[in-house]
């Protein structure tokens, strides 16, 4: 007998992740290039991103150099990267007013040294964010395949909130690695923060996607509770 199938998420009933997303008109549009492993893993998190954020695209590859969607997301954004890489900037005040900038559809942008210089490019193009969903050790493949990846001006996360990552239901290399849906929340709360907002943004202050993250931790929790170890404390629960 076939499983019932939720009609939103196409998860079986029993394992449906509709609870968990919430609805969040985000302002920069958010690409997701996945690793191919990932996109049936069920632990992942960037459905949960996908149904979430009304701004958000996901491709799936390993090398994005002739991918045709990526192209035309090359064509039609001034796209930053979002890849702890040895030239990656943290996202800090400079380098924000700088992306700013490009939002308000200056002549500014950062070229691949991350210096500051004229855009020979459409001043129009609006920013988008560009993250890869893979293992540490696969995002890095798909970095080093793809040309037009390292020629994108690439940043990174403060390191609190580098090391705040909540993860628990996925093995991962780093301590506190943090999950594509805590990195895309936390780096598109930093960039579109508003400017009267003095307090930075953290685990407990990320704006718009403070509720998303909340979600996520839930997820985590429902993940976790299908564990064997968490199985009696469950049937214990029904019981009472």
């Amino acid at each position: 007998m076939s499983r019932t199938l939720c009609p939103n998420c196409h998860r079986p009933e029993k394992a449906c992740i509709c609870a968990f997303t919430a609805d969040i008109a985000n302002d920069i549009h958010l690409v997701i290039l996945q690793h191919p492993n990932e996109v049936s893993h069920t632990k992942g998190t960037v459905a949960l991103l996908a149904k979430s954020l009304r701004k958000c695209q996901v491709l799936v590859g390993e090398s994005f150099d002739d991918e045709q969607g990526f192209l035309q997301v090359m064509a039609q954004y001034q796209a930053v990267l979002l890849y702890p890489s040895e030239q990656a900037l943290f996202l800090d005040e400079y380098v924000i007013i700088k992306l700013r900038n490009c939002l308000s559809n200056t002549q500014y942008m950062l070229d691949t040294h991350h210096n500051l210089q004229v855009s020979t490019e459409d001043k129009s193009k609006p920013l988008c964010l560009v993250i890869l969903d893979a293992t540490w050790k696969k995002a890095y493949r798909m970095f080093m395949l793809s040309t037009k990846l390292q020629q994108l001006p690439q940043v990174c996360l403060p390191d609190r909130l580098a090391n705040a990552g909540q993860y628990h239901i996925r093995k991962v290399a780093k301590k506190n690695a943090l999950s594509s849906l805590e990195a895309s929340c936390y780096a598109l709360a930093i960039l579109e923060q508003d400017e009267q907002d003095c307090l930075p943004i953290s685990p407990e202050h990320a704006g718009k996607y403070q509720l998303l993250l909340e979600k996520f931790q839930q997820f985590n929790q429902f993940q976790l509770s299908f564990r064997p170890e968490h199985k009696p404390l469950l049937r214990k629960l029904d019981d009472s």
